[in-house]
């Protein structure tokens, strides 16, 4: 985590300043045995996208996307520390996804070639199972 009330700054280049983060910690279930009941490891961020900035028409993708406020939230570690790298990389990586546009799909056609090596694919499975196939009576005679 930013240490000293650092900025975070993504991949993509969006800045959030330290202003934005809330951290709130809390008891954690699962492994860690008599730590987990005592100590607060469990880590919650509540950022506010407001303060984002950026490329206008990145942080405008992310508001709409993600709303004002985002809540990542990690326990999966057993210490506040893990917790804490945890839920900042979520965040980071949640941002940088929201921001990025998915490009169009252009639909495409196989080549012949392609084409007809499935065709011959198709051809060879068949005859392999009819030749698995037992004789016709008449066959037989």
């Amino acid at each position: 985590p930013p240490q000293g009330g650092a900025d975070v700054v993504t991949r993509g280049g969006l800045r959030l300043p330290a202003a934005a983060l809330r951290w709130r910690f809390s008891r954690s279930s699962g492994p860690g045995g008599q730590h987990v009941n005592t100590a607060d490891t469990r880590a919650e961020l509540v950022c506010d996208l407001r303060l984002l900035t950026g490329k206008p028409r990145e942080v405008e993708l992310v508001r709409s996307r993600l709303g004002e406020h985002i809540r990542v939230v990690s326990s999966a570690e057993r210490s506040q520390l893990a917790n804490r790298r945890k839920a900042l990389a979520r965040l980071v990586e949640r941002i940088d996804d929201a921001a990025t546009v998915a490009s169009l799909r252009r639909p495409t056609r196989p080549s012949r070639g392609a084409a007809e090596a499935r065709l011959a694919g198709k051809r060879a499975t068949s005859e392999r199972k009819a030749g698995r196939q037992r004789p016709a009576p008449d066959d037989l005679a």
